[in-house]
């Protein structure tokens, strides 16, 4: 990809500068190509940018102001349709680069196994890196019908990468006995059903550590966010998130990067899920970029 000319597509509200004067980059992974029930995140990235267009720029929760942010949206990565591991290679290699020049990768997607190959670049660059996951499932599988490549195997892959006492999940309600029995196991932390409260306890732990978040939008009850592919009932408010959002925000973080996933449009005619990632994109800027 080009940075060095505008992205000629609706470019995510506010967006102030060039790729070179920027401090963050906003870019999208349209990926949904191992989704084990509905697809369609795949068009998530332009959907919450063309959304974006009916926030206010200014933030009540934070006194703050998008133009306060230097940010580039970069677009949309042209990932091969139907080739996950080449996909997965792409991300990597473009991440490697917003490393390398310095920004802060605030991704969009895209179905979760997009954020296996950020994670993998992340640790290139950040030995002690640790995952913050925010989710209404767990991802801890090694497979899904026989295929490592899934949607439902990044954070395992995150646990096998990084070591599972450096993942962290938060929300989860979803997943097979053994993705649990996993987290028993391996001592890794999860808190179940809830993200608000037991962020609050777990952050001051992370004090001065590189955190990388990513968060599914499935983490929100469907009734806050139908627009998903792999809905589940019991999620948590979309006050909730925001949040939580903020605890990190006020944490002291080195926050490194951050992705807002698995946003499907078609399966929300009065947009409200998009509208919410739109939402969230705003306070990550304005909160979590430095």
């Amino acid at each position: 990809m080009r940075f060095d000319e505008a992205y000629s597509g609706n470019v995510f509200i506010g967006t102030n500068s060039t790729y070179e004067q920027s401090t963050a980059v906003i870019y999208g992974m349209p990926m949904d190509f191992t989704v084990s029930f509905r697809p369609g995140s795949r068009f998530g990235p332009a959907r919450i940018r063309e959304v974006s267009l009916g926030l206010e720029e200014y933030s009540p929760y934070l006194d703050r102001h998008l133009e306060e942010v230097k940010y580039f949206d970069a677009g949309d990565i042209p990932l091969p349709f139907g080739n996950a591991q080449r996909s997965i290679d792409m991300i990597e290699e473009f991440i490697d680069k917003l490393l390398a020049d310095g920004k802060f990768p605030l991704g969009l997607g895209g179905e979760h196994l997009v954020s296996w190959p950020i994670f993998r670049a992340l640790q290139k660059k950040y030995q002690d890196l640790v995952i913050i996951h925010i989710d209404a499932h767990a991802d801890l599988r090694e497979h899904y019908e026989g295929e490592p490549l899934s949607h439902s195997t990044p954070i395992r892959k995150a646990c096998e990468l990084l070591g599972p006492n450096n993942v962290y999940s938060f929300g989860i309600r979803s997943g097979m006995r053994e993705e649990f029995q996993y987290v028993k196991d391996s001592g890794m932390y999860m808190a179940k059903f809830d993200v608000a409260k037991p962020l609050k306890e777990v952050l001051p732990s992370l004090t001065g550590k590189n955190v990388y978040v990513t968060i599914d939008i499935d983490v929100l009850d469907p009734s806050a966010a139908p627009g998903t592919g792999t809905a589940e009932a019991g999620g948590i408010t979309s006050k909730e998130l925001l949040e939580a959002i903020h605890l990190i925000s006020d944490a002291k973080l080195n926050i490194v990067g951050a992705d807002i996933v698995e946003v499907a449009p078609a399966y929300d005619p009065t947009e409200q899920t998009q509208i919410a990632a739109s939402k969230f994109v705003r306070e990550i800027l304005l909160g979590w970029v430095k």
